[in-house]
């Protein structure tokens, strides 16, 4: 049996090769993987062993040969083939162990030159890669060292068989499939930001216990991405507490977003991936009680999140509610080990999400399509243009630009109720706008007097205008854009509401 080992990964290879040599299998290798093994004391053969040709052009070319490729793709259980590979003398390979380049990591350095790049960009091992993967049946290919040991097991107790031969074939192309995506998205044209083709890099973080319901099954991924990355749930460590569900992430996700949107102490209590409670302050356990205070009967079994460590005062106001989870950028070892005995899961992330991002965000539609779009990311000075009688005064312009932040954040049609940089109650995913003012002023209660009001669309009638005026809402803002924006304003006027548009709609299906 003959095996060529060429690996950049070298976890694990000295052990595995020794394993198979102890099984007499001939070592063919190159380059830092030959050196590696001979250095431990293992008997190996250059790949020049094999082809009879020195390797060339800086090692680009080496095991680009009929007789390494021959010894790959031949079919055994052709005749044809195999006379073939006698009337040339070339020995059939039956194993191949290779992983490839670091690309991404290399690409993903400071100062990294596109020669440095080019460089980076494995050609001969891909080939082997997929030539074996190709040829499953009589090649072992092997591109993962957590396979290592099983594969070693299995040989000793006599051979691999088809089916996990061709399990490591998928994963073979998986592999490969990966390496070319990171290689074309880093010399896709930054500018171009839907090419006609595109395929999506994933690893594995973990299995989940179920999806959003018993019966589904679910899992976490990570998109490999070039460079730094963002901060943010696919980053963030768990310190304690359950298994993470699929609801647990969704909500989380959620969460950690909205008290990102804001730069004070901000605190925000997500349940079903709507803000029911959020505020900002100075100081972040008074940032708690207010968000509490948006709608605390919902905010059981929620999900809390801050944009700020989590120190000791912030803790004894988040033990006295039960929540199932809660992330934040750090905790003061006080405030953990309180939270720790309330049976919450808590996560940490190294830095807060960025406002603005260029990530894209994609949605499966069925027949297989993807729906794909920019992130909806707030301006950082939001344009405001006054268009009723009376303009919002200084205390108004705070409030309304806290609430659309917030409305953004909120299933549409999205209706939000602030004050002081405080949720007070809020009107989510109702067909009807109107509806959702109905709901936002129900929750606020009396509160809803001298608030402001936030609208993720324009109002199409001037219903929820006149509804939010009887309840003594003092200023709106909201994009404009109707037929009927004229009947919306006198409506603000008739109730001496200060109203404002943006310009631009913060839709969240």
């Amino acid at each position: 049996m003959r095996a060529i080992v060429s690996v950049s990964d070298k976890k694990g290879i000295v052990e595995f090769v020794k394993g198979l040599i102890d099984l007499k299998v001939e070592i063919f290798s190159t380059g830092g993987t030959k050196k590696a093994l001979v250095d431990a004391g293992l008997p190996v053969h250059g790949i020049s062993d094999i082809t009879g040709f020195p390797e060339i052009l800086d090692g680009r070319v080496k095991t680009l040969h009929p007789m390494v490729h021959g010894g790959i793709l031949a079919r055994r259980d052709l005749e044809d083939h195999m006379s073939q590979l006698k009337e040339k003398n070339i020995t059939p390979i039956d194993m191949v162990v290779v992983n490839l380049y670091p690309f991404v990591q290399t690409v993903s350095k400071e100062g990294v030159t596109l020669t440095d790049a080019l460089e980076n960009i494995d050609i001969g091992g891909p080939t082997m890669i997929r030539a074996s993967a190709k040829n499953f049946p009589g090649v072992i290919v092997v591109v993962d060292p957590a396979d290592y040991t099983p594969i070693l097991e299995k040989l000793r107790a006599g051979d691999i068989g088809i089916d996990e031969r061709k399990r490591l074939a998928q994963k073979a192309f998986q592999h490969t499939a990966i390496y070319d995506t990171a290689i074309s998205t880093y010399l896709r044209p930054k500018e171009e930001i839907f090419p006609a083709e595109i395929t999506v890099a994933m690893h594995k973080i973990q299995d989940l216990s179920y999806g959003e319901n018993p019966h589904q099954k679910a899992a976490f991924y990570k998109e490999e991405v070039i460079g730094k990355g963002e901060s943010g749930m696919a980053n963030a460590v768990q310190l304690s507490g359950k298994e993470l569900s699929y609801n647990n992430i969704m909500d989380m996700d959620s969460a950690i977003r909205a008290a990102c949107e804001f730069s004070e102490p901000t605190i925000a209590i997500i349940k079903h991936t709507n803000p029911c409670g959020l505020a900002s302050h100075p100081r972040l356990a008074e940032a708690y009680r207010r968000a509490l205070t948006g709608d605390p009967v919902s905010a059981f079994g929620g999900i809390v999140a801050s944009n700020e460590r989590i120190d000791e005062a912030t803790a004894i106001e988040i033990c006295k509610t039960h929540f199932d989870a809660m992330i934040a950028p750090g905790y003061d070892q006080e405030a953990l080990e309180m939270l720790t005995k309330r049976n919450m899961r808590i996560l940490t992330i190294q830095d807060i999400p960025p406002r603005h991002t260029t990530a894209l965000e994609m949605r499966r539609v069925s027949g297989g399509g993807f729906i794909v779009q920019t992130t909806d990311c707030t301006a950082d000075d939001i344009p405001m243009k006054t268009v009723s009688k009376r303009e919002p005064t200084k205390q108004e312009i705070a409030d309304l630009i806290f609430a659309w932040r917030a409305v953004k954040l909120v299933k549409s049609n999205a209706i939000v109720l602030t004050k002081d940089n405080h949720l007070l109650g809020m009107g989510a995913g109702q067909p009807s706008r109107v509806d959702s003012v109905a709901i936002a002023i129900k929750k606020a209660g009396e509160r809803a007097k001298g608030s402001v009001l936030g609208s993720d669309a324009f109002f199409p009638f001037p219903d929820g205008v006149e509804l939010a005026g009887e309840a003594g809402i003092t200023a709106i803002i909201e994009p404009g854009g109707s037929k009927k924006d004229n009947e919306a304003i006198a409506a603000a006027d008739k109730y001496n509401i200060a109203m404002v548009f943006t310009g631009m709609r913060h839709f969240r299906h």
